[in-house]
């Protein structure tokens, strides 16, 4: 899409308010949509209105500011999501792009509609997505990309960008912490998230220490591992403590630093999830291992090939994939994602 400077008003003070409040994937999917806005209309500011622990995601994008939304106490419910929006109403919001579009957002768009203030929703695409998930008659084909869905929803607002533009970031540098993490090492800094929502798109964990295994006896990566909570810490801490090369990050430094940390990968492995799009949005080269999803879908990470895609035997599991976000399941394909050969995984890490 060529974007055509039509807008000739001066934007200067314009204020769009962002709202995407949830879940991690979903808002790395965004920094590169923002980042592209934010470089073709450097003088309009963005007000993305999130989750507090989500703030460091945006860090890279000037003149962009981030409002904590408190939906477990100070803006829960109906009353406080008013609330909310009476709080944002301060800002001189002048239009807004609802990345969410969910219950609590759509009360919020009600309250800016009845000010006159411009809102668009994105078009989460329904109905075509279940037409590919279906098991009889199945639409099979490719659906818009999520970053593109997200881009469409500025375009409606009367700001069109072109993501064909987007330019990722330099390295951030490391921090003391992460340096000590890492030990600067000069070997190849491989990440690996093993883990995901629902056990029908994560690689079972026997298999991903075969993985872990191979790429260790080779020597030639400095292995990371990624997850969250005390259980996913105590199986990465049990699996690291048998290999020379690899280290936990769980509980180890901070979300800020991880990113960091994510952003200064030579590769990442993972599953489809979040940190996928958190080392997608840095321009790391990003290999997925899928289950019952199918990047068909629209979530492939940010401008990875589709060859970085490892799918499970299609011809076997034909109905794939049988829901969006994993957690439909039919009648055997509960061990899907062993038809993908660890070796599979280990040589698309070494093509890298």
């Amino acid at each position: 899409m060529e974007v055509s400077n039509i807008r000739a008003i001066d934007k200067t003070e314009t204020n769009v308010l962002v709202i995407r409040l949830s879940a991690m994937g979903d808002i790395g999917m965004t920094v590169p949509v923002l980042r592209t806005f934010r470089a073709t209309y450097p003088n309009v500011k963005l007000t993305v209105l999130t989750r507090k622990f989500f703030e460091p995601i945006f860090s890279d994008i000037d003149n962009l500011e981030v409002y904590y939304a408190d939906v477990e106490k100070t803006h829960k419910g109906f009353l406080g999501l008013i609330r909310l929006a009476n709080e944002l109403s301060k800002f001189g919001i002048d239009a807004v792009a609802d990345l969410h579009n969910v219950l609590r957002t759509n009360v919020l768009k009600r309250f800016f509609a009845l000010r006159g203030i411009k809102v668009f929703q994105v078009d989460k695409g329904r109905a075509e997505k279940k037409a590919l998930t279906r098991a009889k008659n199945k639409a099979f084909k490719q659906l818009k990309t999520t970053h593109q869905r997200y881009a469409d929803v500025f375009e409606k607002l009367g700001y069109p960008i072109d993501l064909t533009t987007h330019t990722f970031p330099e390295k951030q540098p490391l921090t003391p912490n992460i340096i000590s993490l890492t030990q600067n090492s000069a070997k190849k800094w491989l990440g690996i998230a093993p883990f995901a929502q629902y056990e029908s798109k994560s690689y079972p964990l026997e298999l991903m220490v075969e993985v872990i295994e191979a790429l260790d006896k080779d020597d030639h990566f400095e292995i990371f591992l990624f997850g969250g909570g005390k259980r996913e810490g105590d199986i990465l801490n049990n699996i690291a403590s048998k290999y020379k090369n690899v280290t936990t990050v769980v509980g180890k430094l901070s979300f800020e630093d991880e990113l960091k940390l994510i952003g200064n990968l030579d590769a990442m492995l993972s599953m489809d999830s979040g940190n996928a799009h958190l080392a997608a949005m840095y321009g790391v080269p990003t290999i997925t291992l899928w289950g019952v999803t199918h990047p068909f879908a629209g979530f492939l990470p940010f401008g990875q090939p589709i060859e970085n895609a490892i799918l499970p035997n299609m011809a076997k599991y034909d109905q794939i994939p049988t829901s969006i976000y994993g957690n439909k399941v039919p009648e055997g394909y509960e061990k899907v994602m062993y038809s993908i050969d660890p070796k599979t995984v280990v040589d698309a890490i070494n093509n890298l």
